[in-house]
C-alpha cells in the first residue's frame, strides 16, 4: 500500500531535520560515536569471519563502516557495495575490497566497477532514522526494505545509527522491513516483540547466530580468499 500524503510528509519532514542534526554534530562527537559503534561491531561480529558482508559507502556524515569491514576482510570474509540498479528494484551487491576500481553511482556514491555481485548473509545498513521497534527511516527510495523482501535466505540486517536519530516511530507500513538488530555509540539492540532491547556483545553475538540458523542462511568457511 503507497504511503499517505500526510505519512510522506512527516517522514520527509523527519529526514531533514535528522540529516542536518547529524550534519550539524561536531567533528570531535562524529568520531568519539564513530569509535564506540565499532568497539560494539567488533565485540559483536568479530566471529564472523567467512560470511559475506554488504555495507554502504558512507553518505552526508554517516558512521564510516570501511575500517571494520576491512578488519573482516582480513579475518576472510568478504565486502559488498550495493549498486542501484533500477526505481523500485532490488539492490544488487558487487564485491568491494581496499584499492578495488570505483565508479560514481547514484547520489555520487563510489561503487566497485566490474566486480562480482555477491548474496550478502549480513548488511551493515545506515539508518536516518531509527524508530522504537527496529523501524527504520531510510533516504526514502525503499531499496533496502526491497532488497530484503526479496532475498532468499535474508540477510540478517543491522542498522548503524547515530543516538540522534531516535525517533519514536516511523510508522512503518507494511512493506517496511525492521531491523534484526541496531547499534548505536550506546550499545546493541535486539528487535523482540515489537520493541528494542538492549543487550550486550555475547548476547548480540549469540543472536545473530539464531537468526542466520532460522533463515538457513550457509555456514561460511573461514578459508576464503583473501585481498589486501
Amino acid at each position: 500500500m503507497p504511503l499517505t500524503p500526510e505519512l510522506a510528509a512527516r517522514r520527509k519532514a523527519d529526514r531533514a531535520t535528522l540529516i542536518a542534526r547529524r550534519l550539524a554534530a561536531p567533528a570531535a562527537d562524529h568520531a568519539r560515536w564513530s569509535s564506540a559503534i565499532e568497539a560494539e561491531l567488533r565485540a559483536a561480529l568479530g566471529a564472523i569471519a567467512g560470511w559475506t558482508v554488504g555495507f554502504c559507502w558512507p553518505f552526508q556524515a554517516e558512521f564510516d563502516a570501511r575500517p571494520f569491514v576491512r578488519d573482516l576482510r582480513r579475518r576472510g570474509s568478504r565486502a559488498a557495495l550495493p549498486v542501484v540498479v533500477g526505481k523500485g528494484q532490488p539492490l544488487h551487491f558487487h564485491e568491494w575490497w581496499p584499492g578495488v576500481a570505483m565508479v560514481n553511482g547514484v547520489y555520487d556514491v563510489p561503487i566497485p566497477d566490474g566486480t562480482a555481485r555477491l548474496a550478502p548473509d549480513l548488511l551493515l545498513i545506515p539508518a536516518v532514522g531509527i524508530g522504537s521497534a527496529g523501524d527504520r527511516l531510510g533516504y526514502g527510495g525503499g531499496f533496502f526494505d526491497r532488497t530484503l523482501a526479496a532475498s532468499t535466505p535474508r540477510p540478517v540486517a543491522i542498522a548503524l545509527a547515530f543516538e540522534l536519530s531516535r525517533l519514536p516511530t516511523t510508522e512503518p507500513q507494511a512493506h517496511d522491513v525492521l531491523m534484526d538488530l541496531v547499534v548505536t555509540e550506546s550499545g546493541i539492540e535486539v528487535a523482540a516483540g515489537g520493541r528494542l532491547v538492549r543487550v550486550d556483545a555475547a548476547a548480540a553475538a549469540a543472536r545473530v547466530a539464531e537468526i542466520a540458523a532460522e533463515r538457513g542462511l550457509p555456514q561460511r568457511s573461514n578459508a576464503m580468499p583473501k585481498v589486501s
